[in-house]
């Protein structure tokens, strides 16, 4: 009887599960049909069990400013189990890969044809015979569950199609407080989404911002929801973050191939939770400071979680550089980054180096920062950590203050000639202490000292621990 239970009771979550299952598409406005595609991969995907493929709209898009590359995204949303087959257009497949390698995903090669399945949301490169610039990147979305009543005077609803700014001078669309934005998917917007001196406003959906300004910008607000949106190669951030508090963005990919583009910067903020973002950018992916321009006061409370960072140009993870001189007080603390795949780090300049950096300047402090769960793939030319306490004359009017309590935790990183990593005081007032090095694996081999970490340890540095 237990046995009959047990078998009647599977058959009716298979069948649940068949009838949750589903793979939704986005039309793609007539206005960047043929001026937006790129034609180096065919991708369809498919439910397992199925028949039919359902063809996918392939999406030129820009990557690395030292090359301006033409690379390929496509994205669909789904349920159940989906298997993906990308048809490689333009010369043999000699060899595949699926990054993140953690995902563990072992594609199928079949000629000219690539296949795997997917049984849950991914962000994912694919890359042929060691291609990281023309490559394809698939965004596989959750279907959204809860999509707003475009009649509600509270929502601002973009259906599929092409949208210019109400603000030409600006190209901005702005956001008053208390209200969700909605991308409706298929929906393409070019201009930035500006929130400025508002609160209680959720940005929503998996439309597009097209060539931007700037992508999302976050002024001087409060409690700010930013989930599912692409932003495909703004000129400048793609989330900006000045003097606010409870910004929250999950499931955003982020494309940029030009300088000064960065991905996520975020200047005198706090609480702000970054969750399940790709970021491909050809300047900082994530950058973190205190006082700039007209923001200021301290960054605390930041927390970058289960994601995905690629920097075709300087850093993945940047913390520290602008300050304040004349206060001389700001401190930035309290920082996780969990769970992240680097995928890429490459930059010729030493001085803007390193895939988890904290160089503070401006009288900056940073203190309580933790990196945990880091896998970094592949460093072209760069290093892996890079600490200074320092005056950098084309940024700051000053030095910083200090670097103290740091962990680096369960941190790997494949890659045999990459340059030291650095740790270095300014002088004995402003001074780098007390680094932990936890279970630091490089080439497959655990690091036990110092000489295994491959760092430059220089002056002004107290209380450096390995374990």
């Amino acid at each position: 009887m237990k046995k009959l239970n047990f078998i009647i009771i599977s058959l009716l979550v298979m069948v649940a599960e068949t009838l949750r299952a589903e793979i939704v598409i986005y039309p793609v406005p007539q206005g960047i049909y043929y001026a937006r595609h790129n034609d180096d991969y065919t991708v369809k995907v498919r439910q397992v069990g199925e028949k039919d493929w359902v063809d996918l709209f392939e999406y030129n898009v820009k990557v690395d400013m030292d090359t301006k590359s033409d690379a390929t995204m496509v994205q669909f949303d789904f349920s159940g189990k989906v298997e993906v087959l990308v048809q490689k257009n333009n010369g043999e497949i000699r060899s595949a890969v699926v990054r993140p390698l953690s995902k563990g995903i072992q594609p199928e090669i079949d000629g000219n044809f690539l296949l795997f399945t997917l049984d849950k949301p991914q962000k994912l490169s694919v890359e042929f015979n060691g291609d990281r610039l023309n490559n394809l990147h698939i965004f596989a979305n959750p279907i959204i569950e809860n999509v707003p009543d475009k009649n509600d005077p509270n929502v601002m609803y973009f259906e599929s199609g092409i949208h210019e700014p109400t603000d030409a001078a600006g190209k901005c669309f702005r956001i008053p407080s208390n209200t969700t934005v909605y991308l409706e998917g298929g929906a393409v917007l070019k201009g930035c989404l500006n929130c400025d001196s508002v609160e209680n406003v959720k940005i929503l959906g998996h439309g597009m911002l097209l060539e931007p300004q700037q992508g999302i910008s976050v002024a001087y607000s409060k409690n700010v929801l930013i989930d599912g949106i692409t932003v495909v190669n703004s000129r400048h951030y793609t989330v900006s973050g000045g003097q606010s508090t409870g910004i929250t963005i999950k499931n955003l990919k982020s494309f940029s191939y030009q300088g000064w583009s960065d991905g996520l910067d975020f200047m005198s903020c706090s609480d702000v939770t970054i969750d399940d973002v790709f970021l491909r950018n050809s300047d900082d992916c994530i950058a973190l400071y205190t006082h700039r321009w007209n923001y200021y006061g301290d960054c605390r409370n930041i927390r970058v979680l289960n994601s995905t960072l690629w920097a075709d140009i300087a850093h993945p993870i940047n913390i520290g550089t602008h300050g304040n001189t004349k206060t001389g007080d700001e401190v930035l603390e309290d920082i996780l980054f969990k769970n992240i795949d680097i995928l890429e780090h490459d930059e010729d300049d030493r001085d803007y180096q390193g895939c988890m950096a904290i160089n503070v300047g401006d009288h900056n402090l940073a203190r309580n920062i933790t990196f945990e769960d880091i896998r970094v793939e592949n460093i072209q030319e760069g290093q892996l950590f890079h600490l200074r306490v320092m005056y950098n004359q084309k940024y700051n009017t000053g030095p910083g203050r200090g670097i103290k309590n740091i962990v680096f935790r369960n941190i790997s990183c494949t890659g045999k000639y990459i340059n030291p990593s650095l740790i270095e005081g300014y002088d004995k007032n402003r001074r780098i202490g007390n680094i932990l090095f936890e279970n630091i694996v490089l080439n497959g081999k655990r690091v036990t000292s110092l000489e295994d970490l491959n760092v430059n340890m220089k002056d002004f540095v107290d209380k450096v621990n390995i374990k």
